[in-house]
C-alpha cells in the first residue's frame, strides 16, 4: 500500500485547512487509516484515526472538537479537516494505514501501522 498526503500549508491561527491522503495498491487489506503529526524536535504523536469498515473515529484529546477525520472508500482516500488551528498544531502530518490488525485500543500507537505517507507540513502562524 502506498500513501500520498497533500494539503499542508501556511495558515493563520484560527484558520482552517484540509489534508488529504490517497491510498493505492492493495488497499482492500487496510483496516484503519490514521493521521499522526510530528513537531520539530518532538516525537510523532497520534492525531486521529478512522475504521475503513464501519467508519468508527478516534481523536487525540488535543484536537477533539476542532479536527474531523473522514474517508471515501470509493476513492481510497482519507481526509483531515482542521479548524480553529493553533500555533501548537504546527507539525509535519503523516497519514498511515494498517493491515487490519489494529484493535480499537491501539489506534493511537504508531508501531501498529504498517504503511506511512511522506508527510505534509502544516504551519500555523500566530
Amino acid at each position: 500500500v502506498q500513501l500520498q498526503a497533500s494539503g499542508g500549508g501556511l495558515v493563520q491561527a484560527g484558520g482552517s485547512l484540509r489534508l488529504s491522503c490517497a491510498a493505492s495498491g492493495r488497499t482492500s487489506s487496510v483496516g484503519t487509516l490514521g493521521w499522526f503529526r510530528q513537531a520539530p524536535e518532538k516525537e510523532r504523536k497520534f492525531v486521529a484515526a478512522i475504521r475503513r469498515v464501519g467508519g468508527g473515529t478516534y481523536y487525540a484529546d488535543s484536537v477533539k472538537g476542532r479536527f474531523t477525520i473522514s474517508s471515501d472508500n470509493a476513492r481510497n482516500s482519507v481526509y483531515l479537516e482542521m479548524s480553529s488551528l493553533k500555533p501548537e498544531d504546527t507539525a509535519v502530518y503523516y497519514c498511515a494505514a494498517d493491515e487490519g490488525r489494529i484493535i480499537s485500543g491501539l489506534v493511537h500507537d504508531s508501531q501498529y501501522y504498517d504503511y506511512w505517507g511522506q508527510g505534509t507540513l502544516v504551519t500555523v502562524s500566530s
